[in-house]
């Protein structure tokens, strides 16, 4: 009996986007019996779960033919095609085309090459077109920007994912407008770069520009979302919609990484630590409720305590509520992976300062949450999430994919209750 191919994916929201596009492609390709693992190579810790996942994988479907693609696979290719449990090899460009998905046929093992992975720098557009959203039933993610022209010192993805490019405004717009007659009330926009979007399209327009033309043209959208911004490439029009447009979501992740100057400049940074403490003063001066998540690297080469102790204080000098830590992770091919590394056991201990800190500004914030109304997406009959991306817990089922006015009585661990 055959059975569609399944989905394993490591890594951000985008590799999600892909691999339901993917889907698509190996079912139109007639792809049965098969299993692709969608790689991330964000830390050696991802590429080791990759590895860690194709190996289960093969223990428990013997004959089953197991596909690996993503970052990891883009970047390093041969180390997987030399896994024996691996039958083929798709880099990031070569799956999203239909053809590489018709060649992996049932008899297709000999008969084509087992690695199909480009030049990631040669490609020059996206493939957002090929569907119009994932997600749950509520909520929709839609891709409208990929690839990095940034090189920080620390980053393998420009390696994976290649030069920045751009969705065009028209084409995310139609797939908006689609998202929600299907009723979707959320959408988020998806990217590796999301503040460079525009950048290669004709009149260079701005990610500001992007977010209003959408509020614009689909009014029937109730709230939109931004997944991760670099707050330094913040343009006027984004700030506008930041202050003015309350569908838009008051919750920004930003890149910051670190709070040290040095540090932050050895990472080939493009802010200061005094840059990113001005723009979340700024926002929420026009935007009181915006809350931020970020991400901070824990352990980065040369990091001392005293350059460490700024990252801390950064949590709070930002206000900062829903922290990504990331223990520093070398890797091959980066100038930072050539720099002098800290004490592994460092790094842990600082993550987990880091992790500390953060859950300590969750819980001041759940706490600022008690007794407010809040407009609430549910995700399923008992859970939703506030403007703020807050999960509630209800004590009387919902409807699901509605947005629901409700009192917040409490909160319990890192969730309110209404």
């Amino acid at each position: 009996m055959n059975n569609a191919p399944r989905f394993t994916t490591l890594g951000c929201r985008l590799n999600a986007y892909e691999s339901a596009a993917m889907a698509e492609l190996a079912m139109q390709a007639g792809l049965s019996d098969a299993y692709v693992v969608n790689t991330c190579a964000v830390t050696g810790e991802a590429v080791r779960k990759s590895r860690q996942e194709i190996r289960r994988l093969r223990r428990e479907h013997p004959t089953a033919q197991i596909i690996v693609t993503g970052c990891a696979a883009q970047i390093d290719p041969d180390s997987f095609a030399n896994m024996p449990e691996v039958s083929a090899v798709l880099g990031n460009r070569e799956k999203m085309e239909p053809s590489s998905w018709q060649k992996l046929s049932p008899d297709f093992i000999g008969k084509h090459e087992k690695v199909q992975v480009d030049d990631i720098m040669s490609v020059e557009e996206t493939a957002g077109h090929l569907i119009d959203g994932f997600g749950t039933r509520s909520r929709a993610y839609v891709q409208v920007q990929n690839g990095c022209d940034h090189r920080c010192t620390f980053c393998i993805i420009p390696f994976g994912r290649g030069n920045s490019r751009s969705v065009a405004a028209g084409v995310v717009v139609e797939q908006i407008k689609r998202l929600v007659m299907r009723g979707f009330n959320e959408v988020v926009l998806t990217g590796v770069d999301l503040t460079s979007w525009g950048a290669d399209l004709p009149g260079s327009p701005r990610f500001g520009d992007l977010v209003m033309r959408i509020l614009r043209l689909v009014p029937d959208l109730p709230r939109l979302r931004i997944s991760s911004i670099d707050s330094i490439e913040a343009d006027e029009n984004l700030i506008e919609a930041i202050a003015t447009e309350k569908r838009l979501m008051p919750h920004l992740h930003l890149s910051l990484q670190h709070g040290d100057n040095l540090i932050l400049k050895r990472m080939k940074r493009r802010h200061t630590r005094e840059d990113a403490i001005a723009f979340c003063e700024k926002i929420r001066g026009l935007r009181p409720e915006m809350t931020f998540g970020a991400d901070i690297i824990a352990g980065f080469p040369t990091e001392t305590e005293a350059h460490f102790e700024n990252s801390l204080k950064l949590v709070q000098d930002c206000d900062l509520t829903w922290l990504h830590v990331f223990p520093y992770s070398a890797r091959k091919g980066t100038p930072a992976a050539r720099m002098p590394q800290v004490n592994g056991q460092d790094i842990k201990t600082r993550a987990a300062e880091l992790r500390k800190a953060g859950d300590a500004q969750v819980e001041k914030h759940l706490q600022s949450q008690v007794s407010k109304r809040h407009a609430i997406l549910m995700e399923n009959p008992n859970m939703g999430r506030t403007e703020q991306f807050s999960e509630v817990i209800f004590e009387q089922p919902q409807k699901e994919s509605t947005i629901v006015w409700a009192h917040i009585t409490g909160w319990h661990g890192t969730q309110l209750t209404a």
